[in-house]
């Protein structure tokens, strides 16, 4: 499937989160803010979320819900995200991944870019535990998508490695420009 682009119009969906629940993209009421992140353990992921999920109420208070795709399983998310409070959607199939055309590639730990990240990532998990030996697939890239409410993609990055997503100040000024 090819990559969604600013442009683009996602088929609306209701997506069953890790938890139970479900989740419409779009959203009716406000931009959706749609990450696919690598699997549940990645340290990247983990550190990355960490600062989304430290200015959620400023995220909220822009019109953004974040939703958040990882090609885990929801036990395997349950290990690690279970305290984050986000609406996380378990995919360990891939088929949202290949719907909205996210790539895995060896790059994606590869490049060196993204070493930092995982070094800081690995030492704020305290363990290598999510980092090595899980079984998932390791070599995904990230993806973030703003969808408004009709369903256009009005912003969009695929990432180039596993640490190339957007920052919180990018989101909010990315919103702010659909306004």
């Amino acid at each position: 499937m090819p990559r969604l682009t600013v442009g683009d119009t996602a088929a609306a969906r209701t997506l069953p989160t890790a938890w139970g629940d479900h989740v419409r993209i779009p959203d009716p009421q406000r931009l959706v803010h749609l990450q696919f992140r690598r699997y549940a353990g990645c340290p990247v992921c983990n550190l990355h979320l960490r600062s989304i999920t430290t200015r959620r109420e400023e995220i909220a208070a822009a019109g953004i819900r974040g939703v958040v795709v990882f090609h885990s399983t929801a036990e395997s998310i349950a290990q690690y995200q279970n305290d984050l409070p986000l609406t996380v959607v378990a995919d360990p199939d891939q088929k949202p991944y290949a719907e909205f055309g996210v790539e895995a590639a060896p790059r994606s730990v590869l490049d060196p870019r993204a070493w930092p990240a995982v070094v800081r990532g690995i030492w704020a998990m305290r363990s290598l535990r999510g980092a090595v030996g899980t079984g998932e697939q390791h070599l995904g890239l990230p993806a973030d998508l703003l969808i408004d409410t009709h369903g256009h993609v009005v912003a969009a990055k695929h990432g180039a490695h596993a640490n190339n997503q957007w920052s919180v100040n990018e989101l909010l000024t990315l919103a702010k420009a659909t306004t």
